[in-house]
This record gives C-alpha cells, sequence and structure tokens, in this order.
C-alpha cells in the first residue's frame, strides 16, 4: 500500500481542486472532517462519496470526532449534544446494566449515521481520567474520576464499535487527565510519579482492542523531561507499547497545536521517528497541507500490514 504517513484534513463542505490534486497525487493515508466540513447528510454522503472515487479506494479512512456533547461534528443534522462520555459515566456508576443497555442503543444508533454518510473511523472513546485539577478541555468528555469505571466502558465502547464496523481510536493516550492546561494553547507538564501515573491514567488504556489510539501532546517529567509524548521515543516504547500494551497504529494529535513547539514539517518529522505511525494535520489549509504531504515518508511496513487488517475488518 503507497500511502503518505499523515491524515489530512480539508477546508469546507466540498473538494477544492487543489484539494482534490492533492489526494489523487500525494496520497494520504486518510482524512479527518470537522464541522467546516458538514452541512447535511446529503451532503456529507456526497463528500465521503467523492472522497472515495478520486482514492479509488470504497474503504479509504474517513475520520470524524464524534464524541457526543460539547464534540459533535455532524450537530448540523442531529443532535448530539445531550450524551457525552460523563453522561454514561455517571449512569454506568449508578446502574451498570442500564447504563450498559443505554450505552449500547446509542452506540448502535451512532454507528449507522457514520456508515450511512461513509465515516469508517471514530475518534473515540476518550479514556482520560477526570482528576481534580483536570482542565476543562477534558471535563465531561471523560467517562469518570474512577478508573474502573473508565476502562470497562472504554472496553464496551471499542468493541460495540467493532460490532458495527466502524474503527475506534483511543485517546489520550497514555492519558491527558493529568493535565492543567489545554494542549491546544500551551504544553502540559505532569509531575506525577511514574508508580502513580501506572495506578490511574495508564490503567484505563490497558486492554483496549482499538486499532488506532491518539498521543497526548503532554509532558510528563518523570518519564521524559525533555520530550511531550508525541516527540517522546522513550513513552512511546516504555510506557504506550510497553506498559499500556497498545499494538495498533498510533497516531499522533494535531501537529498544529501550541503544545508543539516547532513548525509543521518538525513536529511531524519528530512524531514519525519517535514512534508515531502516523501523524494528523487538522487546520485544513491547502498550503500547509501541499508542503506536509511532500515531505512526509511512505507508511511503514507495520503500519502497511495493521492497515490492511483494519481494511479486512470493515469487508
Amino acid at each position: 500500500m503507497i500511502r503518505k504517513a499523515v491524515i489530512i484534513s480539508i477546508a469546507g463542505t466540498s473538494l477544492k481542486p487543489v484539494e482534490a490534486k492533492l489526494l489523487k497525487r500525494d496520497k494520504p493515508w486518510g482524512i479527518i472532517l470537522f464541522k467546516r466540513n458538514i452541512l447535511s447528510e446529503t451532503q456529507l454522503i456526497k463528500l465521503t462519496k467523492k472522497i472515495r472515487i478520486i482514492m479509488r479506494d470504497k474503504k479509504f479512512p474517513i475520520l470524524i470526532d464524534e464524541e457526543g456533547g460539547r464534540v459533535s461534528r455532524c450537530s448540523n443534522f442531529f443532535d448530539n449534544s445531550s450524551y457525552n462520555q460523563r453522561f454514561f459515566g455517571d449512569i454506568y456508576k449508578i446502574n451498570k446494566l442500564i447504563g450498559t443497555k443505554l450505552y449500547r442503543t446509542y452506540i448502535n444508533s451512532l454507528s449507522k449515521i457514520l456508515k450511512k454518510t461513509g465515516i469508517n473511523i471514530n475518534t473515540s472513546p476518550v479514556l482520560d481520567l477526570t482528576k481534580k485539577n483536570t482542565h476543562k478541555v477534558i471535563g465531561d468528555r471523560s467517562y469518570s474520576k474512577h478508573t474502573k469505571i473508565v476502562n470497562e466502558l472504554g472496553k464496551l465502547s471499542v468493541n460495540l464499535y467493532k460490532k458495527n464496523k466502524i474503527g475506534t481510536v483511543i485517546k489520550h493516550i497514555p492519558g491527558h487527565g493529568s493535565a492543567n492546561l489545554d494542549s491546544h494553547f500551551k504544553l502540559p507538564k505532569v509531575r506525577s510519579s511514574l508508580k502513580t501515573l501506572k495506578e490511574t491514567d495508564f490503567k484505563c488504556f490497558k486492554n483496549m482492542n482499538s486499532f488506532f489510539a491518539m498521543t497526548a501532546h503532554i509532558l510528563f517529567n518523570n518519564i521524559d523531561k525533555k520530550n511531550n509524548v508525541t516527540h517522546s521515543k522513550t513513552v512511546i516504547k516504555n510506557i504506550i507499547r510497553r506498559e499500556i500494551g497498545f499494538k495498533g497504529i498510533l497516531i499522533s494529535d494535531d501537529i498544529s497545536m501550541k503544545a508543539l513547539k516547532y513548525d509543521l514539517i518538525k513536529n511531524a518529522n519528530l512524531a514519525l521517528v519517535s514512534g508515531c505511525n502516523l501523524v494528523l494535520y487538522c487546520s485544513g489549509k491547502a498550503k500547509d497541507m501541499a508542503e506536509l504531504l511532500k515531505a512526509m515518508p511512505y507508511i511503514d511496513k507495520f503500519t502497511a500490514k495493521k492497515t490492511s487488517e483494519f481494511y479486512k475488518f470493515l469487508s
């Protein structure tokens, strides 16, 4: 499979000629859609079909961030605002049986909408653990302050999406809950001990059979004092791959976020060198996208193998 190791984004509700050209010529691994790209169900179906025609690939990865609650990209044609992850976590805490039934109904219903509109990967669930100082950027996107609830609902989510032939992206690995800053604007630094993190944040991500995971742009002082997770060989190798045991495709969070201090190309290259398999670019600027696609290598053998496994799963 000849694909560049990058997931791109586009500016509007239809492909511009320059975007179509970049897709056809440079062949990114996938594309992620945002609210700016979605007006209606009919328009979204048309857009995803157009993308796959250009890529000549019926299974081309098209991602969306449809967590529910505050993070709902499809809100122009259905209301998902009431169903954040905390909503389900709170019910599950009171009654596991009712919580499980409600969550199953919700994910099955959402999956039907995603499949109908051509989406095959949802960048969910959020497995960040709520703590006393957790920044509001996570807030009710988290299931709970209880590690066990986050882990159990995370597994349920991944498995339910799998039954519906939708890929999941667990995030923000190895955990954003200890951060008291928003990584969109500044690099959060976490000073918790490795022992504490293993018993809390990291535990939430264990035993998740997800095809994909997304890194947290966070610096863990007691693991790697110099590099944030996305740029840390140490964290990716020793924590994400070894301690947590994640075996799928590792995607960086958005490389245009302010937590990363370099330009797009350097941010992307450092992420790949450090152990990310794909980099994510969310700003949708054609000029930056062209430069990024030109600079990025093609996916390695591991990523190609895992992508083939994902394609087989979709069949």
